[in-house]
């Protein structure tokens, strides 16, 4: 019999434990002080954080004062109050119910279908030493693919390569494996040359980010570990997306994150520009006015989109993080429309508001009112020519992993009270 049922109940009762906890213990006139102070420092708090996120300069400065404040503040009213041990309580209840929540609204873990190797005779790999800060070089990944039989193409030179060229010639001359030790969009590039021929295809993790090669379940501090899938590995057939054409295997992102990703400060430091340009999102007019179209649904007007190969956990805002699944044949969409302080506010507390839309599609279509947009696409500025058309092709790709690769966890789930009500039932 499946656990989840009681650990769903556990989640309700300690719910009903920590909302009853301040009036066992500390009376209605405890409760109300309590309520009060507590109320006030959130909306202080989150007020404050608004601002830091919307101004710059002094203002901001001031608001992350504040946001460290109001916390302080509201413990020494509970503290001279003699009920912070209440409070305590009180949050460890809460604790305990979400740790509860998540554990019954996980799902089982559903792995990816392993497929059969067949031996490789002529790998080719392409590797950057620019890409990650000199991973290619430090980990000496040339010598080590070669003493295992691949041939490898170092994009040494300051002049761009044209990678797909380069791995369209390499199946022209015999080769019977890809491979990149880069950065996500070369990835995707020589990937796409793979799916067209059905050859296997190699990721090792030497990029700066190394999202496909996360939710591959490839260890991203180790990118030997990726070599050794040429003598010992498994292939994972998933899906391969497009934009107008274009191979991509994490994202393609319009609007304001777009222009995020053009600007030339995000890839030596991306937390910084975020923040920068973040006001632009939350209260800045919109350049381009955007609009998405699925299968039976228009989004109008929003501010940023992701449309992602797969879709990611739906705990995280900005759909960043990580994918459980590669092979669904679906695309994720988010979009985020901010319109007023209330919905931004309500995106800076991740609660689901009319400012962020998920939805699943086969195709998305995202059009404008100019004839070209900045759209980043695993991570690097293009400029698109309008309609853009993104698409899915499952199962397009067969890509070779380690066979002792590690087998990630799915990511957490939002906690859901009506699903958990449902699970609670006898």
């Amino acid at each position: 019999m499946s656990a989840r049922p009681w650990f769903a109940r556990a989640a309700l009762l300690c719910a009903l434990a920590g909302a009853v906890t301040p009036i066992a213990a500390a009376g209605v006139r405890g409760t109300v002080l309590l309520l009060v102070a507590g109320v006030a420092g959130v909306v202080i708090t989150v007020a404050a954080l608004y601002w830091a996120l919307t101004r710059r300069g002094v203002p901001r400065a001031a608001a992350v004062g504040a946001t460290m404040a109001a916390p302080i503040a509201v413990v020494v009213v509970f503290v001279r109050a003699h009920l912070l041990w209440v409070v305590l309580l009180t949050a460890g209840f809460a604790v305990l119910a979400l740790l509860a929540a998540r554990v019954a609204l996980r799902r089982p873990r559903d792995p990816a279908l392993e497929h059969f190797a067949p031996e490789v005779e002529h790998p080719f790999l392409i590797m950057n030493p620019r890409s990650g800060g000199g991973t290619v070089t430090k980990f000496d990944l040339p010598r080590l693919a070669a003493e295992l039989g691949a041939e490898v193409a170092l994009l040494a030179g300051p002049d761009p390569v044209d990678v797909v060229a380069l791995a369209r010639a390499a199946v022209a001359r015999g080769a019977d494996l890809l491979g990149v030790a880069g950065g996500d969009g070369t990835q995707a590039l020589v990937a796409g040359v793979a799916a067209e021929h059905g050859l296997p295809f190699l990721v090792i993790s030497a990029g700066t980010r190394n999202h496909f090669a996360m939710d591959l379940g490839l260890d991203r501090a180790d990118p030997v570990a990726g070599l050794t899938a040429l003598t010992d590995g498994v292939e994972l057939h998933v899906d391969l997306a497009r934009i107008n054409g274009r191979p991509f295997v994490n994202n393609a992102s319009f609007g304001v994150y777009a222009e995020i990703v053009e600007d030339p400060a995000y890839r030596d430091d991306k937390t910084r520009t975020v923040l920068a340009r973040l006001p632009d999102l939350l209260t800045g007019p919109g350049r381009t006015r955007l609009t998405a179209q699925l299968p039976g649904t228009e989004i109008a007007a929003p501010q940023a989109i992701l449309v992602s190969n797969n879709p990611y956990g739906s705990s995280d805002l900005a759909g960043l993080s990580r994918r459980d699944r590669l092979d669904r044949g679906v695309l994720g969409v988010v979009a985020v429309t901010v319109s007023s302080t209330r919905a931004a506010l309500g995106l800076l507390r991740r609660t689901r508001t009319r400012g962020l839309t998920r939805a699943l599609a086969g195709t998305v279509t995202v059009d404008a009112d100019v004839p070209r947009i900045p759209v980043g696409v695993d991570g690097e500025s293009l400029l698109l020519d309008t309609p853009v058309r993104c698409t899915i092709e499952p199962g397009a790709l067969r890509v070779r992993v380690p066979r002792t690769r590690v087998r990630r966890r799915p990511a957490e789930p939002a906690v859901d009270w009506v699903r958990l009500l449902e699970l609670a039932r006898p």
